[in-house]
C-alpha cells in the first residue's frame, strides 16, 4: 500500500519536537541548582527523575494498554501539551527541591505517550523497512535530546530560561502536527479489551525475550552515557588543562548519534536489523574498556572517539525496537513496545545512580567502563539467538 509521502517526515518531526524536552534540566544545571540549592548530585537527580518518570508513564500506558486501545496520534498530542506544562513549570522563580523532581518526573510520565507511541504510529504505517523507519524516528528522538545542550552551547544559552521556552514551544508544535497529519495507519489493528496478561504473554516469545534482553543491555550504557557526557568533557579539561567548551560538545555528541541512527537504519535493509544491533553494541562496548585512556591523549583524539562512541551508543536502538516490534503480534506492538522501553529505563536508573555514585569514589575518567556491562550482556543475548 502507497502511503503519503508527508507522513514519516512529519512523524520524524513531531518526535524530534517533542522529545525535546527530555534533557532541558540538565542543560539548565547551573540556573536550577541556584534555584534549588542542591549541590552536584543534583545532576543524577533530575535526569533520574525523568527517567523514573517515564517508567512509570510506560508502565501505566502498557497495563491499560492505551496506545493499542486509542488513537495513538490523539494520544501523543495529549501528552506533548502535559509534557509542556511540566516542562514549562521550570522557570519558576520559587522551584524547590520537591517541586523541581516533580515537574521532571511528570515530563517523563508524558514522554511515555510520545516516544514508543511514536514507533508504534510508525509500525501501523510500515509494515515493511520498519528498521529504516524506526532509524529515522529514534534518530529525531536523539536530536531531541541534544538539541536543549545545543541552544546552550549557543548565544540563546546565555538566558537559560530560553532553553526552556523554545522546548516547550516545539512540544506543543509536534503534538499538534501529529494529530492534524498524521491519522491512524493503514495496518494499525486495535485491542478491543484489555488484557492484563499480555506482558507475560510477550515474553513467552522467544524471538521477543532476546530482542528485549539486547535492548536492556544497550539501555544500560546509553543513558548514563549521555548523562556524564559534560563530566567526562570536564574531566578532560581538568587533566590536559584544555577549555573544550562542555554543552555545545555534548550537543555535538549526542546529536551524532541522531545521524548513526538514521545510518543504522538504512544498513538494515541490506544487512537486518540483528547484524546493525550487534556490530554496534560490540563496538560501544570496547569503547567502554579503553575509555580511560582516552583522557590523556589530545583533544582531537578524546573528541574523535568520543563522536564514533556517541554514535555505536544509539545505532542499536531503533533496531531492537523493530526486532521487538517484528516479534509481537500485531494487536500487540505498542503494549510491547511501551512494555520494554519501561523496563529498559528502568535500568538507566541504576547505571546513572552507579556512576554518580562511582564519580564521587574513585578518578572519574574510569567511572565509563562499568557501562561495559550492558553491551557484552546485550552481545552474548543476541549471539544466542539471532532475531531477524
Amino acid at each position: 500500500m502507497k502511503q503519503k509521502n508527508h507522513i514519516l517526515p512529519i512523524i520524524i518531526l513531531s518526535q524530534f519536537a517533542c522529545t525535546s524536552p527530555w534533557f532541558a534540566g540538565n542543560a539548565i544545571i547551573d540556573e536550577l541548582t541556584v534555584k534549588t540549592g542542591l549541590g552536584i548530585e543534583i545532576m543524577a537527580y533530575v535526569l533520574a527523575s525523568v527517567q523514573l518518570g517515564f517508567i512509570s508513564g510506560t508502565l501505566v500506558f502498557a497495563l491499560f494498554m492505551i496506545a493499542d486501545r486509542f488513537s495513538p496520534s490523539v494520544v501523543f498530542m495529549i501528552c506533548a501539551i502535559l509534557a509542556a506544562l511540566c516542562n514549562l513549570s521550570l522557570l519558576s522563580e520559587h522551584i524547590g527541591k520537591w517541586s523541581l523532581l516533580l515537574a521532571r518526573f511528570g515530563t517523563g510520565f508524558f514522554l511515555a505517550g510520545i516516544y514508543p507511541v511514536g514507533m508504534k504510529i510508525a509500525a501501523d504505517y510500515y509494515e515493511k523497512g520498519l528498521g529504516k523507519a524506526l532509524g529515522y524516528l529514534v534518530g529525531a528522538l536523539v536530536l531531541g535530546t541534544a538539541f536543549p545542550y545545543l541552544i546552550n552551547g549557543t548565544a540563546f544559552g546565555r538566558n537559560p530560561d530560553m532553553v526552556i521556552k523554545i522546548t516547550t514551544g516545539f512540544t506543543i508544535m509536534g503534538g499538534l502536527l501529529m494529530v492534524v497529519l498524521v491519522p491512524n495507519g493503514p495496518f494499525r489493528r486495535p485491542s478491543t479489551k484489555l488484557q492484563l496478561q499480555s506482558g507475560p504473554k510477550l515474553f513467552k516469545i522467544v524471538n521477543f525475550r532476546k530482542a528485549a534482553f539486547g535492548y536492556f543491555g544497550h539501555m544500560w550504557e546509553l543513558y548514563a552515557f549521555w548523562a556524564f557526557t559534560p563530566l567526562a568533557i570536564q574531566t578532560f579539561n581538568t587533566l590536559t588543562g584544555n577549555t573544550l567548551e562542555v554543552f555545545l560538545w555534548t550537543g555535538i555528541i549526542i546529536m551524532l548519534g541522531g545521524i548513526s541512527c538514521a545510518l543504522g537504519g538504512i544498513l538494515s535493509i541490506r544487512f537486518g536489523s540483528y547484524t546493525v544491533a550487534f556490530v554496534a553494541l560490540l563496538a560501544s562496548g570496547f569503547l567502554c574498556l579503553v575509555s580511560p585512556v582516552l583522557f590523556s591523549s589530545y583533544p582531537v583524539v578524546f573528541l574523535g572517539v568520543w563522536y564514533v562512541w556517541g554514535m555505536a551508543v544509539t545505532a542499536d536502538s531503533p533496531q531492537f525496537s523493530n526486532l521487538v516490534a517484528s516479534s509481537a503480534p500485531a494487536e500487540l506492538k505498542g503494549t510491547g513496545l511501551t512494555l520494554v522501553n519501561c523496563i529498559g529505563f528502568a535500568i538507566t536508573i541504576g547505571s546513572i545512580q552507579l556512576l554518580s555514585f562511582l564519580s564521587n569514589e574513585i578518578s572519574p575518567e574510569y567511572i565509563f567502563m562499568v557501562l561495559a556491562i550492558g553491551p557484552l550482556f546485550g552481545v552474548w543475548q543476541l549471539s544466542s539467538r539471532k532475531t531477524d
